[in-house]
């Protein structure tokens, strides 16, 4: 797999999820991704900016801004919003949630996430590519 690099500004929209996922989708395929990878990958997107949409703000310019890359067997995932949270933790949930499951569900499904709170809000996700 190379080292490669995407980043689109798409609208801040739940519809950019849908938009997101196709492009990732694109861009693991094109590098070699297992089935696996790319399902797991799409998932915690999906999350992320479902979250983005639903509790940040978008850029001045009414955008959100999602990224990824592989390098050394890692794809990295980012989602960065205007907005400012007080924290990001996820939060335990039980079958009967409607909502309020984003953040656990990439921690379960991510090899690693971590937020970045010092110029908006960046959610960024690691999996592992390697077979």
């Amino acid at each position: 797999m190379s080292t490669s690099r995407d980043t689109w500004r798409l609208p801040f929209e739940p519809a950019t999820a849908s938009i997101a996922r196709t492009k990732l989708a694109s861009f693991l395929t094109l590098n070699g991704a297992s089935p696996q990878v790319i399902d797991d990958a799409l998932i915690v997107l999906s999350e992320m900016v479902a979250n983005a949409v639903s509790h940040g703000d978008p850029a001045e310019d009414g955008t959100i801004e999602l990224s990824w890359s592989i390098a050394q067997g890692l794809l990295e995932i980012s989602v960065h919003d205007g907005g400012q949270a007080a924290s990001l933790q996820p939060i335990d949930f039980d079958e009967d949630s409607l909502s309020g499951r984003g953040l656990s569900i990439i921690a379960r499904v991510a090899d690693r996430w971590w937020v970045d709170m010092t110029q908006g809000t960046r959610v960024n996700a690691e999996l592992n590519v390697q077979p």
